[in-house]
């Protein structure tokens, strides 16, 4: 649970008109409440973590197949805004090849978010972040078992 979950005593009303109140769209909400991409892959091809400026902590489970992106997940240790944009990317990515997932930009992932507090757009880039270190860190373990 959050602190803001602990805050609100678990009342998701109320977390919903904190955030709305704060900036968030009601997309950005619902990716924070439901977190459906949260979590790890026990057979993941690669895990990443990286922790922003800010402390929020992100870890990043990717699993392939026939060079696509299987599944995606993330655990978040962070604020709405972490949490929310880490959730959107792994919806975002899934079913890309690691060239596509490399081109993700900020501006995607906010565009899926609709609308964020302007003081949480790090948590997008550290997000974009930690998506690029896994993909790079994958690509260059993989190319070092084709032996090129």
């Amino acid at each position: 649970m959050s602190q803001l979950e602990e805050i609100t005593g678990g009342d998701k009303d109320g977390v919903w008109e904190i955030l709305s109140s704060s900036g968030y769209s009601d997309k950005a909400i619902n990716y924070f409440l439901n977190k459906a991409n949260m979590g790890s892959l026990a057979d993941a091809d690669q895990v990443t973590e990286l922790t922003g400026v800010c402390g929020d902590t992100m870890k990043i489970y990717l699993k392939f197949e026939d060079s696509r992106i299987k599944d995606a997940k993330i655990q978040v240790l962070g604020c709405p805004g972490a949490v929310s944009s880490a959730m959107a990317a792994m919806d975002l990515i899934k079913g890309m090849s690691v060239e596509e997932a490399m081109a993700v930009q900020d501006r995607d992932i906010f565009r899926m978010l609709e609308e964020i507090p302007d003081q949480k757009q790090h948590c997008i880039r550290l997000t974009i972040k930690t998506l690029q270190k896994a993909l790079e860190e994958y690509k260059i373990k993989r190319e070092g078992n084709t032996g090129c």
